[in-house]
């Protein structure tokens, strides 16, 4: 790894996706988007459900949607391990919507708050997918 760089891992439960030296890497924290350069401090962070963009030789090389996970920047090191992650490239926008839709009938049709949280994670991982994709 180049002293101008960040060593890059996006891991899923199944294995490693990703491994790659970046001169930056803009995660989508729960409090909001933060880039990490080389020397960053160190940090943990839950990720909102978003877009990962990773910068090698000045131009975004690498953009993948994350829906949960956590974050966490050490040594000249960014792990993400995330619940879901989908290249930007492969997310089909009208699965996405069908997905969407469904999603929102199942919170329209939900009887109880337990059925009502779980369809609405649904509908704003979706959201939130379906903007990526546009």
């Amino acid at each position: 790894m180049a002293a101008d760089s960040v060593r890059f891992e996006l891991v899923s439960p199944e294995k490693l996706l990703l491994a790659v030296d970046a001169e930056m890497v803009v995660v989508p924290g729960e409090a909001g988007d933060f880039g990490v350069l080389p020397g960053h401090s160190p940090l943990i962070s839950t990720i909102r459900n978003g877009v990962i963009e990773v910068t090698v030789n000045g131009a975004v090389t690498e953009r993948i949607f994350v829906a949960g996970g956590f974050a966490e920047v050490a040594n000249d090191k960014l792990t993400v391990l995330a619940e879901e992650a989908t290249p930007v490239s492969k997310l089909d926008r009208a699965k996405v919507e069908a997905a969407l839709k469904d999603a929102r009938e199942d919170f329209e049709d939900a009887k109880d708050d337990h059925a009502k949280a779980r369809a609405n994670a649904r509908v704003e991982k979706y959201t939130a997918m379906l903007e990526a994709a546009a």
